[in-house]
């Protein structure tokens, strides 16, 4: 059993796991939302609209968290103002917004002789670099999801099947979808450094998906979410110490498989309910 418990005996491996853990918890929770509610595009426009924030503060020499907070402030504003004009669809606004601070981003970085933004780990991240404070940091971003989650819960669940109905119910879908922008935003703030924003979307979005099939109500596709992106993290970062493959990208990729593997045996066992079931006969 040595190739099962030998790489988590290494120090930073052990919080690379914890890292994965808890970003696992904090993307179970924003991202069963994002599932619900068909909002994986934006998760993607938000976890790339962090570069420039992010370009900017390596480029003064400032904290990357902040510069990413930044964005994803900027981005969740400019979804929220865009998302109330009329005569512009919410993908429109969500895509120009996308490219716009992507481009910005690229333009910042390219403007830096020394191109002192590491744009490989801000793309892929680095989940074996984690550190003592990060894992502080992130158990501070779950304290504050699942706050967020318990108190917006009855609004967020309105606002997934029936907006219409969480206006009469004087919920305010307009502020509740505000703060599930918050959510969101601080899920991938806090994911981003640990599987980098173009992998972080496996474990936003694959891990709810991938419950949905077995899960009853959406606290059980949150739990079973958490309980898959761990897994998705213990397997990945133990493939990934035998086969020397990028951590986070391993971790992202068990993510996914564990998504298709669930959707597989669902059907699995839809097909043999449908063959096992009695046909009906005329009498």
């Amino acid at each position: 059993m040595d190739w099962l418990t030998a790489p988590f005996e290494v120090t930073f491996v052990q919080r690379a796991l914890w890292g994965g853990i808890l970003v696992s918890a904090i993307c179970a929770l924003a991202g069963t939302w994002v599932v619900l509610r068909g909002m994986a595009f934006l998760g993607d426009a938000m976890s790339h609209g962090l570069l420039p924030g992010v370009a900017l503060a390596a480029l003064f020499g400032g904290n990357l968290l902040l510069g990413a907070v930044a964005s994803a402030a900027a981005m969740a504003a400019g979804v929220t103002v865009l998302g109330r004009t009329p005569k512009l669809s919410q993908d429109t606004g969500i895509g120009l917004l996308f490219v716009g601070m992507l481009s910005l981003g690229v333009i910042v970085v390219s403007r830096s002789q020394s191109f002192a933004v590491d744009l490989t780990g801000f793309l892929f991240g680095d989940v074996l670099a984690v550190r003592e404070q990060d894992l502080l940091m992130l158990g501070v971003a779950l304290l504050v999801a699942l706050l967020v989650s318990v108190l917006g819960h009855r609004a967020f669940l309105a606002l997934a099947f029936d907006p219409r109905k969480a206006h009469t119910l004087g919920l305010r879908p307009r502020l509740a979808h505000a703060v599930l922008l918050v959510l969101l935003g601080l899920a991938i703030v806090a994911s981003f450094h640990i599987v980098g924003t173009l992998l972080v979307l496996g474990l936003l979005i694959a891990p709810p998906a991938a419950a949905l099939p077995w899960a009853r109500g959406v606290r059980g596709v949150m739990a079973l979410a958490a309980l898959l992106g761990v897994t998705a993290t213990f397997g990945g970062l133990l493939l990934s110490w035998h086969l020397s493959t990028a951590a986070g990208a391993t971790v992202s990729a068990v993510a996914v498989a564990l998504f298709f593997l669930s959707h597989a045996t669902s059907g699995l066992r839809h097909l043999r309910a449908r063959r096992a079931a009695p046909v009906p006969t005329a009498d």
